[in-house]
């Protein structure tokens, strides 16, 4: 029986052998595929999307996937068996995507190197559609984080007048459910068609209050005073924020203590619109300049009483609260007897919640030619206020300028104005310049010979080499234009950045003054009003004078990081290395200029 047996065996054990290869390596060809866990979905809804391989294989690239977040991934997962003498083997990548929007987006090829070849996957539609109800799905961190956070544009007045103050105030409802730990601008409005200027949130205040009937917690994240400055319905763009949040679960820790799971959610205030109404013409004053809000108007002089080549200052003042940096003082008719300076302009302005408020003014320096009474007619300054709906027109008082001592100007009246004057030469315009001088005798010591004579002649010989020295340290100095550019613009960037480094660990301080530096240089340097432009102003202006484009990012990039350093703490680092790349941006720009 054993002899038969061993037979049997003796006989298929070559088959055996022969076949045994085959069968145990033996696999199907090589697969990558994209598979996707739904192929249409709610704005509210998770997608999952898994790159399959049979193989295993190395440099995996994944898509982009425009038009989604990720908010977890990648994760992999490796599995092989063997089950009747055949391998099998599997490795996947896994990602959970967020939409942004609603629409039909594309999730691109993947690809993957196995055995020296690339191989890609084939690119799927998805359809993103409205927010869908599932009632008996489990709500994740993420459901919880899009029911408990709300970003809401409160707006002083819906419909302002042309260039009357409107405040913006963005504040952030969050449920007492959450917690929120930290949070970043995603994109900040631009305020196209508007005068604006920011008022910094130096602490955030959370108060309790109600939001659509449900009890929440509130914090003011951004305030920002707008002047419009067309009529019209006019679009403000919407903040958005990216929130990080703490979402309590289920589940406890060792100590009975909740776990909590961290979630982000992308908030929007939503785009808002003004209806700005045009300045009612009815009543409208001719000498009307654009001044809206509340104002007092005075006109004052230094002195009243001098004599002729004496200065008096006059100052054309204007206080109160509305538009005070966007309209032009009223200018004093002065009689051409008075020789009168360009004006300078000051301002002590500072933005409020409510507006602008404070006062500016024009100081004119006056200088009299000749003796005599110089009346400076009243002047007239119109506004209008919002609150009434009416223009109100405000007259300074008539001052009298009276020159007591100094050449006559003959016979014309002193007091008309500079059309009607003309002005006739006393003969005594030099009588101050004396004609009978009293002259004394030098000195009779001799001058050749002497200790001066022999100085003042080899002085000269001995400066010769010193003269040179500088001469060849000069030639160098402008032969290195490379160095001397350097040298210039360092100079530059330390004057602009002077009272930035000043609040270096000062975070608000210190961005406002960087901010302030970047604006400024470019206001010098390019002789524009920054303040009129938006980035892509700026960025379109840099290439127009050929500065290299990575430079010019550089400079926007700076201008970004203040922006963003209003919501966010920065640390003395972040600081430090925001104030060197500025000061090396602000070099590259001058030498490319």
């Amino acid at each position: 029986m054993h002899s038969a047996w061993f037979k049997y065996l003796f006989l298929i054990l070559p088959f055996f052998i022969l076949g045994l290869p085959n069968f145990v390596v033996a696999q199907d060809d090589v697969t990558f595929e994209l598979k996707l866990s739904k192929e249409k979905l709610g704005v509210n809804e998770r997608l999952r999307v898994e790159f399959d391989m049979n193989r295993d294989g190395d440099n995996f690239v994944p898509p982009n996937f425009n038009g989604f977040q990720v908010i977890m991934g990648p994760s992999q997962s490796i599995s092989s068996s063997f089950i009747n003498g055949k391998r099998s083997f599997s490795k996947s990548y896994s990602y959970i995507l967020k939409p942004k929007a609603q629409g039909t987006f594309e999730i691109s090829q993947a690809t993957i190197e196995i055995d020296g070849k690339t191989y890609k996957t084939i690119a799927k539609k998805v359809e993103v559609t409205a927010a869908v109800d599932n009632p008996n799905a489990p709500k994740t961190a993420d459901d919880v984080a899009d029911e408990s956070l709300h970003l809401v544009a409160e707006l002083s007045k819906a419909s302002p007048y042309l260039n009357e103050a409107v405040t913006v105030i963005y504040k952030l409802y969050i449920s007492p459910s959450i917690s929120v730990t930290n949070f970043r601008p995603v994109d900040s409005p631009k305020y196209n068609n508007f005068w604006s200027q920011d008022i910094p949130v130096t602490k955030y205040n959370t108060l309790n209050t109600t939001y659509q009937g449900k009890p929440y917690r509130s914090v003011i994240l951004k305030r920002v005073v707008l002047y419009p400055q067309k009529t019209g319905k006019l679009a403000i763009e919407p903040l958005t924020l990216e929130v990080f949040v703490d979402v309590p679960t289920n589940r406890r820790d060792f100590f009975g203590g909740k776990i909590y799971s961290q979630a982000s959610k992308t908030v929007s205030a939503g785009q808002r619109t003004l209806n700005v109404k045009p300045l009612p013409e009815d009543g409208k004053p001719s000498n009307f300049g654009g001044a809206v809000g509340e104002f007092d108007f005075t006109v004052t002089t230094s002195k009243t009483d001098l004599n002729a080549s004496e200065s008096l200052q006059a100052t054309v003042e204007i206080t109160g609260q509305g538009n005070l940096k966007l309209f032009q003082l009223p200018e004093p008719d002065l009689p051409s007897a008075l020789e009168v300076y360009e004006p300078e302009y000051s301002e002590n302005v500072r933005t409020t919640p409510v507006g602008m408020q404070g006062k500016v003014s024009n100081n004119y320096t006056i200088v009299p030619s000749f003796r005599g009474k110089y009346p400076i007619p009243s002047i007239p300054f119109s506004y209008f206020n919002p609150k009434t709906g009416k223009y109100t027109t405000l007259n300074s008082e008539e001052i009298t300028i009276n020159v007591l001592d100094g050449p006559s100007d003959g016979n014309l009246n002193s007091g008309l104005s500079s059309n009607q004057r003309i002005v006739i030469p006393s003969g005594k315009q030099f009588h101050f310049i004396k004609v009978s001088p009293n002259l004394t005798r030098i000195g009779t010591d001799y001058f050749f010979g002497s200790k001066r004579f022999f100085m003042l002649l080899l002085g000269p010989l001995l400066l010769i080499p010193l003269v040179i020295l500088i001469r060849n340290n000069r030639k160098k100095q402008a032969e290195n234009v490379e160095g001397n550019r350097l040298r210039k613009a360092n100079k530059l960037a330390k004057k602009y950045l002077s009272t930035a480094k000043k609040e270096l660990g000062n975070t608000d301080n210190f961005y406002i003054a960087l901010e302030k530096a970047l604006h400024n240089y470019l206001k010098a340097k390019l002789k524009i009003e920054t303040t009129e432009f938006s980035k892509e102003k700026i960025t379109e202006l840099l290439n127009k004078k050929e500065v290299e484009e990575q430079t010019t990012t550089q400079f926007i990039s700076l201008l970004q990081n203040c922006e963003m350093a209003r919501y966010s703490p920065l640390t003395i680092v972040q600081m430090q290395d925001d104030y060197n790349k500025a000061s090396e941006v602000i070099t590259l720009i001058d030498k490319q200029l």
